[in-house]
């Protein structure tokens, strides 16, 4: 179980920066347990540490995603409303870097700064010792153009959510998504 989560802590072991396990597998590390299938692995870094992540995977293929295609990075200094960063490794390993924006020791939301988190908060730790980023976050960031496999991490997860957690996804979905479906088990 989580045999994915490991490769990657194998090769991010190099970084300084501070890195957390985010999307689906975010939620599944909160649960406990593989919930369903997961095409990637996708981890998040706060924006100011990608000169560290550059030089950690300097053997790794690295392109970013800028207006829907992928160009390579050659380690320049990405600025919003770049934030997506893909890893290929030699052997044929893969994983995508989430570029996560900070001010003032509060996590801010890239499509809308004014929805915050506290970072000492923000990162929480599985059974396994795998760091991972809060799942109400994610859930925000899922929340925006939401799939199938979306509303499937929410129905796992929702049990599996404090109060405190429910009230914050609550509010800034209140904020963001006003009509999003989700809303409606949050509510009550």
């Amino acid at each position: 179980m989580f045999e994915k989560c490991r490769e990657v802590r194998q090769w991010l072991s190099g970084f300084e920066g501070e890195w957390m396990f985010a999307g689906g597998w975010a939620i599944d590390l909160h649960i406990g347990e593989e919930t369903r299938h997961h095409e990637d692995v996708e981890v998040a870094i706060f924006r100011e540490d990608q000169h560290a992540l550059y030089r950690t995977l300097k053997t790794w293929d690295l392109h970013v995603a800028k207006e829907k295609e992928l160009k390579r990075w050659e380690g320049e200094n990405l600025i919003l409303p770049v934030h997506e960063i893909h890893a290929s490794s030699q052997e044929g390993h893969h994983f995508e870097i989430l570029l996560n924006e900070q001010n003032r020791r509060r996590w801010q939301f890239r499509r809308d700064p004014s929805i915050t988190f506290e970072t000492s908060r923000m990162q929480l730790q599985s059974e396994q010792g795998y760091a991972y980023l809060n799942p109400e976050i994610v859930l925000l960031y899922k929340s925006t153009h939401t799939t199938e496999k979306d509303e499937q991490d929410f129905v796992h997860v929702f049990p599996y959510l404090n109060e405190h957690q429910k009230e914050w996804l609550k509010q800034a979905l209140m904020h963001h998504q006003p009509e999003h479906p989700w809303l409606e088990a949050l509510l009550y």
